[in-house]
């Protein structure tokens, strides 16, 4: 593997194989009909209580998660049967359809904005809090490239029991273990004003 490759890898702290992965995302449509029935077509359907936004998630992000809750290392049981007969070239293709789709719209609590906007863009340095525009960007559209999540449209109760899940350790598959510093120390108030804090930013 090219030597500047190899340390672009391990400075971002992601899988050679997400880095590596090229998806088709006409080859990903025809694969989505068992993700439809939570997802929609367009990914950003939310059929069932809790299931995620997908349409216009960063690509490197899909397939991280779906190789790593294939593989066990992301508890989500139901995606884990869906996905055990697809390759990781079939993964691929099935991030690359949803990152093609268009980005969902959320609408923030105006009441979430005092206390979260500042722990969004500045964190908090006695609480040992990053700013989370660090990775997420102040749009909140991630950084594609790193593999960061887009958080701009993203259901506010699916953010919130994610930022509750890396909190107790019950997901544990962050990069270098950043999730669950960060928000180790917020409370069930700072972590729901964020989750609807960030739905209503804006990427354009």
């Amino acid at each position: 593997m090219n030597r500047i490759i190899l340390a672009i890898i391990l400075i971002l702290g992601l899988p050679a194989a997400v880095m590596a992965q090229t998806g088709d995302a006409a080859s990903g449509g025809q694969m989505i009909t068992a993700c439809n029935a939570c997802h929609g077509e367009d990914g950003n359907q939310m059929l069932i209580p809790g299931a995620a936004k997908l349409g216009g998630q960063n690509e490197n992000y899909l397939l991280k998660q779906m190789q790593e809750i294939k593989e066990g290392l992301r508890a989500v049981p139901l995606m884990a049967g869906q996905l055990a007969n697809f390759d990781d070239q079939d993964l691929a293709d099935i991030a690359a359809y949803y990152a093609s789709q268009n980005l969902p719209r959320g609408a923030a609590a105006p009441d979430s904005v005092e206390i979260a906007q500042t722990l969004y863009r500045y964190g908090d340095a006695d609480l040992g809090i990053a700013a989370c525009t660090a990775c997420h960007s102040p749009t909140g559209s991630g950084n594609a490239g790193a593999g960061y999540p887009a958080l701009s449209g993203q259901d506010p109760a699916y953010t919130a029991a994610q930022l509750r899940a890396f909190r107790d350790g019950s997901r544990n598959n962050d990069v270098s273990s950043v999730m669950r510093s960060n928000v180790a120390r917020l409370n069930d108030a700072e972590i729901e004003a964020l989750a609807s804090y960030v739905s209503g930013l804006r990427t354009e």
